[in-house]
């Protein structure tokens, strides 16, 4: 995805990979906003009626494993779809890879990275961490550098920053620079145990298991558990598959007993096998 190849994709593909997603439906009705009101716009400006300025940067807030990545990777393609963008591609970093630990290098490697997401979307993940509270943290640094690529390339970088809903806030709060630009807020919500449930019966379906009814009640009622005692950092998404490749390992040092193992056996999840807690 960040080979800054062009890509030629059909209208409508990257929505329909958008709502083929579990869950995620305030996010996705933010996005399928979004698009249709670009749509209208380029329809106006095309019968030379007036438009109104489009700010096509998003903040994504929500907890880890909510797919903040996944839909960042397509609203790039949507935005690439829509014209909006040349080639769509999208350059994930974090603060480890946009500030450095010496004076005067830390513009150099933000402009870097940002080079490399031309013509496509920078995401920046826990975008809060580029200010640490320090005036000479260098992260002021690379906030500075980013804010003057965005005006020199503004029709050509889209930026989308990622974090927890109160330090994202916090975070645009403390520069003017990033609050003008930074308008378009998406909220993903954590996912419901039953939400979790479909993304674990998806990776059984791809890896070709199938479970017992017995399997199955001890997975809901792991899901339902972890939900109602979740914290802050609950892992939502990265849960269920971390529950998944744990089950599976357990499968296999119970088939590991065994002296003849049949594809029935292999292909089968028991109870047992479902992790009490991770």
């Amino acid at each position: 995805n960040e080979t800054g190849k062009e890509k030629a994709k059909s209208d409508g593909e990257a929505e329909k990979q958008l709502m083929e997603l579990i869950g995620l439906q305030s996010a996705k009705e933010e996005i399928v906003s979004l698009t249709n009101y670009v749509k209208v716009q380029k329809l106006r400006a095309e019968k030379k009626l007036s438009t109104t300025p489009i700010s096509y940067h998003c903040v994504f807030t929500g907890s880890p494993g909510t797919g903040k990545t996944t839909v960042a990777r397509i609203v790039a393609e949507i935005y690439c779809e829509l014209g909006i963008l040349r080639k769509g591609h999208m350059v994930e970093t974090d603060r480890s890879g946009l500030v450095a630990e010496y004076v005067g290098q830390t513009a150099v490697k933000t402009n870097k990275i940002i080079d490399k997401a031309l013509d496509g979307v920078l995401f920046i993940d826990e975008a809060y961490s580029l200010v640490q509270g320090d005036k000479n943290d260098f992260g002021l640094e690379a906030i500075a550098t980013l804010l003057k690529r965005m005006e020199d390339d503004r029709d050509r970088l889209v930026v989308i920053l990622a974090g927890y809903g109160d330090e994202m806030q916090q975070f645009i709060d403390s520069n003017p620079g990033l609050q003008s630009r930074f308008t378009r807020y998406i909220h993903f919500d954590d996912y419901s145990a039953d939400e979790l449930m479909k993304i674990f019966d998806m990776r059984l379906s791809k890896f070709e298991y199938t479970m017992k009814p017995e399997a199955n009640a001890a997975l809901a009622q792991l899901f339902a558990n972890a939900v109602a005692t979740k914290t802050k950092n609950f892992g939502n998404a990265r849960f269920a598959r971390n529950v998944f490749e744990r089950t599976i390992e357990n499968q296999a040092s119970r088939l590991a007993n065994k002296n003849e193992i049949t594809d029935v056996d292999l292909q089968t999840i028991e109870a047992i096998d479902i992790p009490l807690n991770l």
